[in-house]
């Protein structure tokens, strides 16, 4: 190894260090698996009156959490038990699953943002010391990617905006109409869901080709 080469490393090294993005057009990508969003009041309804979610895990997203606690989503041709909620609680109820988990509940969630549930799949949950029926709230993930206000400079896009991903994996895939969402909350990360990870062979901590959608590939 020459110099030239040595002093190349020690140079990537130190920008790693420095938390500077190499290359600048790569994005980590994370898995989300089914999980579930309650407001304070089904929260109580599923768990008891005045109840509090407890923290098993940080999740990658400054604020948020994998708690404790699960329930059990079910629909007309079977349920799922012990899916995992995430907090804190939010203003309305939310329910993400995969196409695969839809097929099992027997129903048919649109494919959305998240917090976008206004005409989504209506789904029962059930917990501990109850169950609720809500009438809207079952959804498909679309798969987004988090980023900073100074990710999204570095990358030149903007929130809302829709980008490309490709990812090199021993199945190569890359996904089209991939959102950004943007935040001084947010930390730089694609989600998609276990459908997605297993079609392209994708597990978490692999990374994806941020791509323009005006870019050739």
């Amino acid at each position: 190894m020459n110099k030239q080469d040595i002093a190349s490393i020690i140079e990537e090294v130190m920008d790693q260090l420095k938390g500077k993005r190499l290359p600048k057009d790569i994005v980590p990508i994370a898995v989300s698996a089914r999980h579930v969003h309650l407001c304070k009041s089904d929260l109580e309804s599923l768990f008891g009156e005045g109840f509090e979610l407890s923290k098993k895990a940080d999740l990658s997203q400054l604020g948020q959490f994998a708690a404790n606690e699960t329930v059990t989503i079910a629909g007309p041709k079977g349920s799922i038990e012990k899916v995992r909620i995430l907090g804190p609680a939010r203003n309305l109820s939310q329910a993400e699953v995969s196409k695969t988990d839809a097929i099992k509940l027997g129903l048919n969630p649109p494919l959305r943002e998240s917090g976008k549930i206004e005409g989504s799949s209506p789904v029962t949950l059930v917990g501990p010391k109850g169950s609720i029926y809500i009438k809207e709230g079952l959804i498909i993930a679309q798969n987004h990617i988090h980023m900073t206000p100074q990710d999204a400079e570095a990358f030149q896009v903007r929130n809302g905006e829709y980008v490309q991903i490709k990812v090199e994996s021993d199945r190569p895939v890359i996904f089209n109409h991939v959102l950004i969402r943007v935040s001084e909350k947010y930390r730089l990360e694609m989600h998609i869901d276990t459908d997605e990870a297993n079609a392209g062979l994708i597990s978490g901590g692999q990374q994806g080709r941020l791509i323009k959608n005006e870019e050739s590939l």
